[in-house]
């Protein structure tokens, strides 16, 4: 788990959690916004250490869905399809939902194999515990499994 760097919500985290082949995300924050943030920085981290990432190059991405776990799967596709067209990995995120609606920008740089050494590719967020919810002490938690 690695805190928020650049929110100043202390809530706001991400892990992996194990689930047969596949990995899953899970972001944590005080709003909707920051666990997806965290989730997208949780995407980053299946493919390399966020922090190896400088956040050179602002990339603005959109997406939408009928509900917020929805909404969930089509932002971490999102980032999957920039940082595979871009060939470019997001150190960092800035989440805006109006409605179910994302509107975001992300920060990064073009993949350097010899610097950031590329673990997998991600081929896309699935269903499979996908979770957009407040937790007992009123986090936000906003999982799902990515395939790699």
């Amino acid at each position: 788990m690695r805190p928020a760097e650049a929110t100043r919500d202390p809530s706001a985290r991400w892990e992996h959690y194990e689930h047969g082949a596949d990995i899953g995300v899970r972001g944590y924050g005080a709003t909707r916004e920051s666990a997806f943030e965290q989730a997208a920085l949780a995407l980053t981290a299946v493919i390399a250490d966020p922090e190896s990432v400088e956040p050179r190059e602002r990339v603005s991405l959109s997406c939408e869905a009928p509900d917020d776990e929805l909404l969930l799967a089509e932002w971490l596709n999102a980032v999957v399809y920039e940082m595979d067209s871009r060939t470019m990995l997001f150190s960092r995120f800035r989440v805006r939902i109006e409605g179910q609606r994302v509107t975001a920008e992300a920060w990064g740089e073009p993949t350097d194999v010899a610097r950031h050494h590329p673990a997998v590719e991600v081929k896309g967020a699935t269903y499979t515990t996908l979770r957009v919810a407040r937790d007992r002490s009123g986090t936000w938690v906003a999982q799902t499994v990515v395939d790699v």
